[in-house]
């Protein structure tokens, strides 16, 4: 395990080292804690990282990458891009990328742009929902054709957040995103190292980092998406309370069920603390 140390295509943003400086080191100390504290890393692990070509996925791969080469234990990390198809897609900046950082990776073609279109076009579904679920299939496939035990994803504290509300106030019910999860057919362990990480510092060390972002034609190409409006809800609230997101995220990691109205779990974590009495 891991011990904690404690838009366009193509285009690369002019580095700010001074600036990106402090976030960095946060990002790497914060990445640090939560796999330590989640038991994301082992020894022995094959890491595959799914690089969308987004910030956040550039930036898992390279602190990964970096964790690796300094940490106490051995571990393999592998970079998996999927080009899927959409028009105008340049993936040759990526793939420069990938070569200049020096871990390996595999860029796979997969034309998932022309059914989620039309299956989103019959059925109303938002574009998002369906390719999430096209890229997973793909990612399992790729994880175990590479021998990888472990699929990393990029997802952040802000993620976590939006997600908290969007199953709050859309869906009736209180779930946001763990840090490692076991897939259904128990053949990987899905984890998230960046979970506690703030949106605000990935965008910094990014932007200095000079990442070759490649934008996405269908995310938030659909009016009206949802995860947009509890975003901009959290950018109102955090005029009124500046460190909302970090206390929301504290939120997740203090969860009192027996002050909730779910009987099921209310009845298992009193049986629990009946067990465990420091944890009541």
């Amino acid at each position: 395990m891991l011990q904690p140390s404690r838009d366009r295509r193509g285009e690369r943003a002019a580095p700010r080292p001074a600036d990106a400086a402090r976030p960095t080191a946060r990002l790497i100390r914060t990445m640090h804690g939560t796999i330590a504290e989640f038991g994301l890393v082992e020894a022995g692990d094959r890491i595959l990282v799914a690089v969308s070509g987004g910030k956040d996925s550039y930036t898992l791969l390279e602190l990964l990458w970096r964790a690796r080469r300094v940490a106490p234990i051995s571990f393999d990390v592998v970079a998996f891009h999927l080009d899927q198809g959409q028009p105008g897609y340049d993936g040759a900046p990526l793939g420069l990328w990938l070569e200049q950082l020096g871990a390996p990776f595999t860029i796979e073609r997969q034309d998932t742009y022309t059914p989620v279109v039309e299956d989103a076009e019959r059925t109303g579904a938002t574009y998002c929902r369906l390719c999430s679920r096209l890229r997973r299939g793909t990612l399992y496939s790729a994880a175990e054709r590479l021998g990888c035990n472990k699929i990393a994803l990029g997802h952040h504290r802000d993620d976590a957040n939006e997600t908290l509300l969007l199953n709050l106030l859309y869906s009736g019910r209180l779930q946001a995103m763990p840090a490692g999860y076991v897939t259904n057919d128990g053949r990987f362990r899905v984890i998230r190292p960046l979970i506690e990480c703030a949106e605000s510092d990935i965008e910094t060390h990014a932007s200095a980092a000079g990442y070759p972002i490649i934008p996405c034609n269908l995310c938030g190409s659909q009016d009206d998406l949802k995860r947009e409006s509890v975003r901009r809800l959290l950018d109102q609230l955090e005029r009124t309370i500046p460190d909302v997101r970090q206390v929301m995220l504290a939120a997740i990691k203090n969860v009192r069920p027996s002050h909730l109205l779910d009987r099921e779990v209310a009845e298992a974590w009193s049986e629990a603390a009946s067990h465990y009495p420091e944890r009541r």
